[in-house]
């Protein structure tokens, strides 16, 4: 019986601890609209809850980088990313591989996310 006891406190904490998890990743959808830091190319205005709406998770993006305002920036100055690493290897390449399949998807230049100011 004190077995049956533990292990029911046990599922319970963890359902518990599964949907406050659940509500942390929903609950804040951080901004709608995004504009990153570009270099001298222009800023890159980026529509956050589209991808949001698009992608299974946060993770696909997020595994990269923290999510919070200003992480890409701090990453870059302290060497943890390089210049472009996400653009390149990871916005681009998923948008190209999207088009390949036929399917909608965001820009696939570089000209065609910054914006001159």
């Amino acid at each position: 019986m004190q077995g049956f006891r533990i292990l029911v406190l046990v599922l319970l904490i963890i359902s518990t601890g599964a949907a406050y998890a659940y509500t942390i990743q929903t609950a804040d959808k951080g901004a709608e609209q995004i504009e990153l830091f570009g270099g001298k190319s222009g800023p890159v205005p980026f529509p956050h809850r589209l991808h949001q709406e698009v992608l299974p998770d946060c993770a696909v993006c997020h595994e990269l980088f923290p999510q919070e305002a200003g992480a890409i920036e701090k990453l870059k100055a302290s060497g943890d990313l390089k210049k472009k690493q996400i653009m390149n290897k990871h916005c681009t390449k998923c948008h190209k591989k999207l088009k390949k399949e036929g399917q909608k998807t965001g820009p696939t230049t570089c000209k065609s996310c910054h914006i001159k100011k």
